[in-house]
């Protein structure tokens, strides 16, 4: 009681003092392998992950409103909303990269002269609207672009190590079986 009272730890049932870190890198394999199991298999985490990484790049410039469009798009398209964080997350590394080439991309497609003008919204909205059309613009090309491209190779990844993870298990039933004696 006296180590909790000064800031220690509390010992674990076998008097060994508790492992956070071993304890969170066991939650996020534990995770990862619920992820990888899922239910709907290799597509549905696949199509969530793709999800996640459309959405993201769109995010920055509608002030990370888009992320809200997660929770429909997830139900619509019976996805996995856990792949879709996992995308959202991803994509946030990339994001940087690629708002350049949003940026562009927004530009080939949006004429020069557009003007945003809504007449019931404050004018530094308007303003920022039309400054942020591009990188949505954009951002929605490269980001549906970017989902169809890294959903492939996820759910090629996803079935791989399913099929691994099958072909072990038998390979153990099929050891555990050759070493059983006999029963007379």
């Amino acid at each position: 009681m006296r180590a909790m009272e000064r800031g220690g730890r509390r010992k674990a049932g076998n008097g060994t003092p508790g492992r956070k870190p071993l304890q969170l890198k066991r939650w996020f394999r534990h995770k990862l392998l619920m992820l990888l199991r899922a239910p709907g298999g290799a597509a549905f985490v696949a199509l969530g992950f793709s999800i996640g990484m459309a959405i993201e790049m769109v995010t920055l410039p509608t002030m990370g409103l888009a992320f809200f469009l997660l929770f429909p798009l997830v139900y619509v398209f019976r996805a996995s909303m856990a792949g879709a964080l996992i995308g959202f997350l991803i994509g946030k590394i990339i994001f940087i990269p690629i708002a350049f080439l949003s940026g562009i991309v927004g530009g080939w497609i949006l004429p020069a002269h557009l003007h945003v003008h809504i007449s019931f919204l404050p004018h530094f909205v308007n303003k920022f609207i039309g400054y942020n059309l591009k990188l949505i613009v954009g951002g929605l090309i490269n980001g549906i672009l970017l989902g169809i491209l890294f959903y492939f190779p996820v759910r090629q990844s996803i079935t791989f190590f399913t099929e691994r993870r099958r072909k072990k298990r038998k390979e153990r039933r099929a050891d555990t079986v050759a070493t059983k004696p006999a029963v007379e």
